[in-house]
């Protein structure tokens, strides 16, 4: 008996990342391209078609050795019909129907959701936070996102709009955010701010991933900029640590690869910050499955979709 596939899609602020799964959520093949190429959705979504296009070329498939298409994406989406409602950190996209656009375009069944919601799935059923019962997942990228596992479910809210947590006010006033609202958490641990911080600090641009080398060769001012931005995402989480009472906080995205000096903060806030009922059992944890999470949740989206439908 032949195996079936599926294609999957993680539409990020920064790269869009695809690949092909097989059954057991291994990654066969993938690949990632810049989002900074695509200048309208129109663009977007011919890349996605031909993304999808080339896996099956490479992997001699044809559509009916694909179970179906998962995309995620950032921003609030809706789920059930395939809606994007807005991605704040990609322009021109405003109720695209993505779902029925692409299902015409490939000839496949296609499931859309959130990045963060997928990120959580995957985590919950392979990573980090198999085994809680609730689990607060967030990434740490160009956006901030979040997926939150209450009783074993991925819960989704009244409209599947749950989980924003780059979007929680930190302060009653503040920088703009791009979802128009104001002293977002994004707008204080976004990765383009925190480069910002260090441009400022250093004169210099400087990439997260030199910041978090400077930070672990003990620079005092690299140091700084890390634990403000862990003090700042434990100090909303420690309000989300208080309303939910979970299990576990699991980080993932590239800003959580600054390392320890960031995670340090977040417990040390969320232990200062939050209830003692709360706060004494939560583990602050890093993500298990990195870049790969978002493909993963996109794949385990297809089956739990299909399985329903079944």
């Amino acid at each position: 008996m032949k195996q079936n596939f599926i294609i999957a899609f993680d539409v990020g602020g920064t790269n869009l990342k695809s690949a092909l799964l097989d059954s057991a959520n291994n990654i066969i093949d993938s690949s990632s391209t810049s989002t900074s190429d695509f200048k309208s959705k129109d663009s977007l979504i011919h890349a996605i078609v031909n993304q999808a296009s080339g896996i099956k070329s490479r992997n001699k498939l044809n559509n009916q050795r694909i179970l179906g298409v998962g995309v995620g994406l950032p921003g609030p989406v809706d789920f059930k019909n395939g809606v994007v409602y807005s991605l704040t950190n990609i322009p021109g996209w405003r109720d695209v129907p993505l779902k029925k656009l692409l299902r015409k375009k490939l000839g496949l069944d296609v499931f859309v959701d959130n990045d963060a919601k997928l990120m959580a799935m995957a985590e919950f059923h392979a990573g980090a936070a198999k085994g809680a019962n609730t689990a607060v997942c967030i990434t740490l990228g160009t956006g901030v996102g979040g997926g939150l596992i209450i009783d074993g479910r991925l819960h989704r809210g009244f409209n599947n709009a749950a989980g924003e947590l780059g979007h929680m006010p930190l302060n009653e006033a503040g920088a703009k955010c791009n979802c128009g609202s104001y002293a977002c958490l994004e707008t204080y641990i976004g990765n383009k701010v925190i480069m910002g911080k260090a441009k400022n600090a250093f004169g210099r641009q400087v990439s997260l991933e030199e910041l978090s080398r400077m930070s672990k060769a003990d620079n005092g001012i690299a140091k700084k900029i890390w634990r403000d931005s862990g003090r700042q995402l434990g100090i909303v989480l420690s309000g989300i640590v208080n309303l939910l009472n979970p299990d576990c906080i699991v980080i993932g995205g590239g800003v959580s690869n600054a390392g320890k000096v960031l995670f340090d903060e977040v417990r040390r806030t969320v232990k200062d910050r939050a209830m003692v009922v709360q706060a004494r059992h939560v583990k602050v944890i890093k993500a298990m499955l990195g870049n790969d999470a978002g493909l993963i949740g996109a794949g385990i989206l297809v089956k739990q979709s299909l399985m329903k439908r079944n």
